[in-house]
């Protein structure tokens, strides 16, 4: 089933992350951590379906979706950048295999926070962020979605991982000897989201390190 909703709203977080905030169809329900599949309703991409994760609280009167766009093609998140309030895009039931399964660490990479914007924001609500630790990897500073908001969390153990521009984060990308120094329990639950390649590198780490397929929450 399909739903047309509006967009209310646009707010732009950094040079290429826009928060886009739209009308709530009556009675559509997700869970934090959820996605779904949305289409625009322009000539000739009706039928073009792309996956979006929800960064709005169930709760909330309104549907946000946090959208990285990608300016060297002529794509999906391209075209969404364009859009303004009253514009109309259609979209699908929510799905998703990433939910909150308890307190753990969040592997981001880049536009792959926007998974645990739900989660985490819900815990901060909730007052049940300890025990939470969020690693977050990004080229430089000015890629880091959302940073005065992890910043501002202070129950949440946040630490930045910059392959350029690290004079305030860890320099390099997420590997071995970082995952060691900066995790000492392996048998905690861990999120993961971010570019396929990251992604598969990570999770290979984390099974080498004794992380079972029930404590690794991630779509694939």
């Amino acid at each position: 089933m399909s739903h047309t909703i509006t967009l209310l709203d646009r707010v732009q977080l950094t040079h290429d992350t826009a928060h886009y905030v739209f009308d709530k169809p009556k009675g559509y329900d997700f869970a934090p951590g959820q996605a779904t599949d949305l289409a625009l309703d322009h000539d000739g991409w009706e039928d073009e379906w792309r996956p979006f994760t929800f960064t709005s609280l169930p709760g909330a009167d309104a549907l946000a979706f946090t959208v990285k766009s990608y300016a060297d093609h002529d794509g999906m998140t391209y075209r969404m950048a364009a859009l303004t309030p009253g514009d109309t895009v259609r979209i699908k039931d929510p799905w998703g295999a990433i939910e909150d399964k308890g307190p753990g660490v969040f592997i981001a990479g880049g536009a792959g926070i926007t998974p645990f914007l739900g989660i985490l924001n819900k815990r901060a609500a909730e007052g049940s962020l300890d025990g939470c630790t969020l690693i977050f990897a990004n080229d430089a500073p000015r890629d880091i979605i959302l940073r005065p908001l992890w910043d501002g969390l202070d129950a949440l153990d946040t630490t930045y991982v910059l392959s350029e521009d690290a004079r305030d984060a860890r320099k390099g990308h997420i590997d071995g000897a970082l995952l060691d120094d900066l995790i000492d329990d392996f048998s905690q639950n861990f999120y993961l989201c971010g570019p396929p390649k990251m992604e598969e590198a990570v999770a290979e780490l984390l099974t080498a390190r004794g992380v079972t397929e029930d404590r690794l929450i991630r779509e694939s």
